[in-house]
């Protein structure tokens, strides 16, 4: 890799990463191609040597920090927990830790409104993403009929119950959001044949 190439390969991860920050603090439509630059250390002038556009940036953000996390969350519960992964995956993400994370690392519950009101190309983006989380989330429970119907719901339940505790963090209620979903879900997930 020449040298010119490494740099512009550090200024595109460098982009990424500000931009990763931005949206999940901000969120799409209030992160601007001078916020994300800036954040990257870099002029707006550079962005289009990257990037088509904000949605261009924005999709390949959005990818990236989601498979990321996922991936992450995924490997960290097998190697902890390589008799029940799925369950040690429920765990970790309905965590205090994770919900009061200063800089969360699941995008769902930070963007998963603003996409649907924005549309594509996020919508698309967010789709493919999810679709491998049910894939390789169903991958972690027991061969059965309806292993792809648990990972929906285990990935719903994870994703709204976390919504909903960072919203009334600080309060009962919001634990609470936490310890029915690690119930039930655990259930879920333990259930034969259902």
């Amino acid at each position: 890799m020449t040298q010119k190439t490494e740099q512009k390969q550090k200024s595109h991860d460098a982009i990424l990463a500000s931009a990763a920050a931005l949206l999940l603090e901000r969120g799409i439509q209030a992160s601007s191609i001078m916020d994300v630059m800036k954040g990257a250390g870099l002029t707006v002038g550079g962005f289009y040597g990257h990037f088509e556009s904000k949605e261009h940036l924005f999709t390949e953000t959005l990818r990236s920090t989601a498979r990321t996390a996922w991936n992450a969350l995924l490997r960290k519960a097998k190697e902890d927990a390589p008799e029940a992964p799925a369950l040690k995956v429920l765990e970790r993400y309905l965590s205090r830790k994770h919900r009061d994370a200063a800089t969360p690392a699941c995008p769902l519950p930070s963007i998963s409104a603003e996409v649907s009101r924005t549309g594509e190309p996020y919508r698309g983006a967010l789709e493919a993403e999810l679709q491998e989380f049910v894939r390789s989330f169903g991958e972690l429970l027991p061969a059965g009929a309806r292993r792809r119907e648990k990972a929906l719901a285990a990935i719903a339940l994870m994703s709204g119950a976390l919504s909903l505790s960072r919203a009334v963090r600080g309060t009962k209620l919001g634990d609470e959001f936490l310890e029915a979903a690690r119930k039930l879900g655990a259930e879920l997930l333990t259930r034969e044949g259902a």
